[in-house]
């Protein structure tokens, strides 16, 4: 049984005529007709009195028809409904970024701009490095990358010539390890030749492990390091440093709460902070309907 079985029993029952039901349903009055007969085949009764002029409904017709009007009214409701979501869903952008970002920056910025029902974070990214986003842009997988960016030149193997960003934000990477039991660094920068300082590190091939060395070398002073594990996640890192396993990086937003409280240290000044940039970019041939209309209102409104 098809709906617009039911449709055509709602038409005959409106129009009492088989020849202007089947005009209006724009099919012959013979097809029109084989339709209403294998309507009374799946009900196993006679639902229309053709011995009438105009025809009419025999009681189980009458009562068929109610069935039918339900039937065809919840399924336009839900067509309606699954049209608005489909809609709504196309009008949806969906963004990336790294899990530090996701947690601590982008909340905060989705709701400076009032964007929390036209931007929907893209959870599978969190553990992406640079490369990864870029690409996710080229292949229509997401519609905006929020990355992390350095602030100094750094040599980055991406080519970004297909792209173009906002800057939003800025953030500061500060190195932070367990205190002692005197609430002094465990771990204290810069470390020594012969007894170099164990390190959490992030990923070799990820943007802000570049950042971080370029950073070091940059500085007049040697830094003295042993990577005891490297981690594309931020919240992992922090957690092996909280735990007392070595110092290592982190961004302000991230590490504050436990700096506030005294459940990690600062292990060096001022000079070995890593200044990043907050960039949000975009593919510039990109699909997406409503992204030059967000684009333009995030260019217009300060960050």
């Amino acid at each position: 049984m098809e709906i617009r079985w039911l449709e055509d029993f709602i038409t005959l029952a409106r129009t009492r005529h088989f020849s202007r039901a089947a005009e209006t349903q724009n099919v012959t009055q013979p097809t029109f007709s084989r339709r209403i007969k294998l309507l009374e085949e799946e009900m196993g009764v006679t639902l229309v009195d053709r011995q009438t002029l105009p025809l009419t409904l025999t009681p189980a017709g009458e009562e068929f028809l109610r069935l039918c009007e339900q039937i065809t009214e919840r399924v336009r409701l839900t067509r309606e409904r699954i049209g608005q979501i489909a809609e709504n869903q196309a009008r949806r952008i969906v963004i990336a970024a790294p899990q530090s970002a996701l947690s601590y920056i982008l909340p905060g910025w989705l709701d400076q701009h009032r964007l929390q029902q036209r931007v929907e974070p893209y959870l599978r990214a969190t553990s992406w490095l640079l490369a990864d986003y870029f690409q996710a842009l080229d292949r229509d997988e997401c519609d905006l990358a929020l990355c992390y960016w350095p602030r100094q030149r750094v040599s980055l193997d991406v080519d970004t010539s297909g792209f173009e960003y906002l800057p939003i934000d800025t953030e500061i990477l500060v190195p932070v390890c367990a205190p002692d039991d005197s609430g002094q660094p465990r771990f204290a920068l810069p470390g020594q030749r012969r007894q170099p300082l164990p390190c959490i590190a992030y990923h070799p091939r990820g943007l802000i492990q570049k950042v971080i060395e370029t950073h070091l070398m940059r500085l007049t002073q040697p830094c003295y390091l042993s990577t005891l594990n490297e981690n594309v996640q931020t919240a992992n890192i922090k957690e092996l440093v909280i735990q007392g396993y070595g110092l290592g990086w982190l961004p302000q937003r991230v590490a504050q709460r436990a700096l506030d409280s005294g459940e990690l240290v600062r292990a060096g000044p001022a000079r070995w902070n890593v200044p990043l940039e907050v960039r949000l970019y975009r593919r510039r041939a990109h699909r997406h309907p409503g992204l030059d209309e967000l684009w333009q209102q995030l260019q217009e409104t300060p960050s």
